[in-house]
């Protein structure tokens, strides 16, 4: 071969060899692929859905996150094999250890189990690609499971029939926060990052703690009265009385009764205490200890604990609330809060008292709307279950009942309607659900004379009441659905507030003339009718309800699935896109 031969030929070599080199690159890269490896392996579990490390093995409801986490570290350990693991994983392990302080369990996260395997997971081998993954990825998901469940709450509202606004959007990135937390090792931050903002919760974790602390250092006690126990009268328990309301904060730890007498008198002191936690429990104080007042103080304070567990979990599915005027009415409370910004610490807040929904019958819904607006002398149109059950009974036995009520027959609902003559052929109609009848504005009218209206399925409204003595009761159930309000004239000027020529003295003008007035808000406010039995108020009382409605007991038993709520259940949209195998190692 001649000397050019030569050359040409290994021109024609190199040629090729370049040119097959990106393919050849290629299949080596394929073939490093299908060896084992930890991203492979991290990269499975996620594409089952299974980890087998965790009692709740299906994390199906997480895998999204779990993906995201894992994505942006081309699916390599997290808490495994770097220089911070181990801070990181001892952090990760004791903040879940702590769920209690946020009324959650530690049981649901694994975490004696994952402390357990950890100390196996640092003698594994390099190559012990298959447990690294497990443990790794069940790490991550007891992790994302606390945040999740922290921050949005374990139960889904709308399946208990708790009618909140769904969640726009994801607004809280869990992968994004861990995946910093880990980088600067702050990872036992997370949970201030993601625990509700408002100001209620924040004082019931506190209260949480305390009241967990009295519950484990107060002995049980047992107060026994026959009949009531009036102020000046002696009673053998005083002495424990007194110790037990130091303890819970109702008397001061100085007023508090040391004696030997067997028989103490009921002082002025401990009378205040008494009122104090009367009032605390939704109860008439008048330092008079009947059955109720006694079995209030009966109540143990386990219970307490998990009433203050139960509020916190349903602060959690509130959407995020935005800033400005708010309507709160809290059902069990009997109460109605109007906040003139909702974000402010120190903003002005208006109270009254409330009468809600009979508990046997005619519950007042959990709902969140907005008030549009208003209306002064309003008609009250009778709903069609009141029409049937109560109304014709007594107008057919009382054809002048409708008369004496001030009440008509209308063919439809409308300020426009005009009335139709009360005869036979009516009260068919009004027994066929064709005619309807409404009350007339004026004194005697159910709604009296101002009405709130914030559109909702449920077609409840807040309103004013000629029936002003019910007020005065502890317990308040007594209406068909809606919400009555101790002062109108207040709530109405609250809602016009800094709205055109409205102010205490037109409103109270409004309220006297007899034609119905319907003014529309230029903001509308955000309204909510909530429903929980421990509550701080905006005096820094802990305060607890009776459960009217039975909705305690629903919520815990609730609780007791161990699933992990899915998205799709809290967000009006989510997103999700089926998880498929990933092909990057």
């Amino acid at each position: 071969m001649t000397q050019q031969t030569k050359l040409f030929a290994s021109k024609w070599c190199l040629i090729f060899f370049l040119a097959i080199f990106p393919l050849q690159a290629l299949f080596a890269e394929d073939s490093a692929f299908l060896e084992p490896s930890v991203s492979k392996e991290i990269n499975a579990i996620i594409t089952a859905r299974q980890n087998p490390y965790l009692k709740q093995a299906d994390f199906s409801n997480r895998t999204e996150d779990l993906d995201a986490l894992y994505k942006q570290a081309n699916y390599q350990p997290l808490w495994l094999g770097n220089a911070h693991s181990a801070k990181n994983t001892a952090d990760a392990l004791d903040l879940m250890a702590n769920a209690a302080t946020q009324g959650l369990i530690q049981e649901n996260y694994d975490t004696e189990t994952l402390r357990k395997k950890y100390s196996l997971a640092l003698t594994l081998a390099p190559t012990a690609y298959r447990d690294l993954a497990l443990y790794d990825t069940a790490l991550s998901i007891a992790v994302l499971r606390f945040l999740h469940d922290l921050h949005y709450g374990r139960v889904n509202p709308q399946g208990i029939n708790f009618n909140l606004l769904l969640r726009e959007k994801k607004l809280t990135d869990l992968p994004a926060l861990i995946r910093d937390s880990l980088a600067l090792k702050t990872v036992p931050q997370l949970p201030l990052l993601v625990e509700p903002k408002l100001q209620q919760y924040q004082k019931l974790k506190f209260a949480l703690a305390t009241y967990r602390n009295i519950a484990a250092k107060l002995p049980a006690f047992n107060f026994i009265v026959k009949g009531k126990l009036r102020p000046g009268e002696h009673h053998p328990q005083l002495a424990e009385l007194s110790q037990y309301l130091a303890s819970v904060g109702d008397l001061p730890e100085d007023s508090s009764i040391n004696t030997t007498e067997k028989s103490p008198k009921y002082t002025a002191n401990i009378v205040a205490g008494v009122k104090k936690f009367q009032l605390r429990h939704g109860q008439l104080a008048d330092g008079t200890i009947g059955p109720s007042t006694a079995a209030a103080i009966n109540e143990p304070l386990a219970q307490r604990v998990k009433q203050i567990e139960l509020a916190m979990e349903r602060l959690r599915w509130l959407p995020e609330l935005s800033v400005g005027r708010s309507i709160i009415v809290n059902i069990p409370a009997f109460q109605l809060w109007a906040i003139d910004d909702i974000g402010n610490a120190v903003a002005n807040i208006t109270n009254m008292r409330v009468v809600v929904g009979k508990a046997l019958k005619n519950q007042t819904p959990v709902l969140m709307a907005q008030m549009s607006f208003i209306e002064f002398m309003p008609y009250w149109n009778v709903p069609k279950t009141i029409l049937k059950d109560e109304i014709l009974p007594k107008l057919i036995r009382n054809p002048g009942y409708l008369s004496s009520q001030n009440m008509e027959v209308v063919s439809s609902f409308g300020n426009s309607a005009k009335p139709v003559s009360l005869n036979s052929d009516a009260i068919e109609k009004l027994k066929r659900g064709v005619y309807r009848v409404r009350q007339r504005p004026g004194n005697r009218n159910s709604l009296g004379k101002v009405k709130f209206i914030f559109p909702n399925k449920d077609d409840v409204y807040l309103h004013d009441t000629p029936a002003n003595s019910l007020f005065s009761k502890s317990r308040r159930d007594f209406s068909h659905g809606c919400v009555r309000i101790e002062n109108p004239k207040v709530l109405a000027e609250f809602a016009l507030k800094n709205q055109g020529n409205w102010n205490a003295d037109t409103i109270k003008k409004a309220m006297r003339t007899q034609a119905m007035q319907h003014v529309v808000l230029k903001a509308p406010i955000p309204v909510l009718f909530f429903y929980t039995t421990s509550f701080v108020d905006q005096n820094n009382n802990l305060a607890f309800y009776q459960d009217i409605y039975g909705h305690d007991a629903v919520l815990l038993e609730a609780l007791k699935k161990s699933d992990d709520l899915s998205d799709q259940s809290i967000f009006v949209s989510t997103g999700v896109e089926p998880i498929t195998p990933n092909t990057m190692p």
